[in-house]
């Protein structure tokens, strides 16, 4: 057997490996590497991570997934009693290496820009340092293309993308500042956000530009980590509060009985890619799993959608497939 022959098989082993991870594992390759073997959790020990979004869903098990570890935290949300469930849970998963000072409470209206600098001003009074900002509050979407009101479009953006880039844009100002422009800002996008999905136009272009936001801001300041993780279908509320086509509309849908992801595991891949500092993470179940990997590739998207209907993707993403 030549060297050309040894490597070509080499190659093919390579790639029928890989593809067999798609479907065996629940996120990409890198970030269940570095779940297994990269840095551990356990360094970020008395750091300052803010999460904003912290009442439910993927927020709330991201603080309980730091807390674990020592992580300091900052809970933001709207809703006080919620945040008040989430601050216990992390004081008793840290078992006694937090007390209660080391989770504040904040609560916090995205939409209202204005206070945006009063509470980073409120969580530097406090703990007199910032580590890493997580964007995770946010809304999704369930409408047909041709009836989304524009203002869904505005409202949308409002929440998803403008109040995201608010925020971030001034704590950004504070790393360079007072960080020698080291700092961390992470983000909950999705893997609508380079992959679209039917009837929920207006998140994917949201997550799409939030996406594009944010490797921006890596491409002027290299000093900074950002970190965008994009979860597939997730077992939250989120569909709750999910924006329609029309103004105030509300989906009102629960996801019991759909195959997707925990939100407690979604939490721990979220903090593994914060702990490691990863660029572009995502997760989901088989088949969304694979179907990112697809997404990321010119030639296999074009493929894949000679396959899949939209009633199909729309199966996949509800976890009805």
């Amino acid at each position: 057997m030549s060297f050309l022959e040894l490597l070509f098989i080499l190659l093919v082993l390579y790639y029928v490996v890989y593809v067999l991870l798609w479907v065996v594992l629940d996120c990409n390759v890198a970030l269940w590497y570095k779940s297994r073997f990269g840095t551990s959790l356990s360094t970020m020990r008395g750091q300052v991570v803010w999460i904003t979004g912290a009442s439910s869903g993927i927020g709330h098990a991201l603080a309980v997934s730091l807390a674990r570890h020592g992580v300091r935290l900052v809970l933001s949300a709207r809703r006080v009693e919620q945040l008040e469930q989430v601050q216990a849970e992390c004081l008793a998963a840290a078992r006694g290496l937090l007390a209660q000072r080391d989770v504040l409470i904040l609560p916090m209206d995205m939409l209202q820009l204005d206070k945006h600098q009063a509470h980073l001003n409120t969580v530097l009074n406090h703990f007199e340092r910032l580590d890493v900002l997580v964007n995770n509050a946010g809304r999704s979407q369930r409408a047909n293309w041709t009836e989304i009101e524009i203002q869904v479009d505005r409202d949308l953006f409002e929440l998803d993308v403008f109040s995201v880039v608010h925020l971030s844009r001034i704590v950004v100002r504070y790393f360079l500042e007072q960080n020698g422009g080291r700092g961390h800002i992470a983000a909950t996008s999705s893997i609508a956000g380079f992959s679209p999905v039917p009837f929920s136009a207006t998140y994917c272009a949201a997550k799409h530009a939030l996406n594009a936001y944010l490797y921006a801001l890596k491409v002027e300041h290299r000093k900074l980590d950002v970190t965008i993780f994009a979860p597939g279908p997730i077992a939250t509320d989120f569909l709750l509060e999910a924006f329609t086509g029309s103004e105030g509309g509300k989906v009102g849908l629960s996801t019991v009985n759909q195959k997707r992801l925990t939100a407690e595991r979604c939490g721990e891949l979220f903090a593994v890619a914060i702990a490691n500092k990863m660029d572009l993470t995502w997760c989901g179940l088989f088949p969304v799993n694979a179907m990112a990997y697809c997404a990321r590739n010119p030639t296999l998207t074009k493929i894949l959608g000679q396959f899949m209907t939209e009633k199909t993707l729309n199966k996949i993403r509800e976890g009805k497939l």
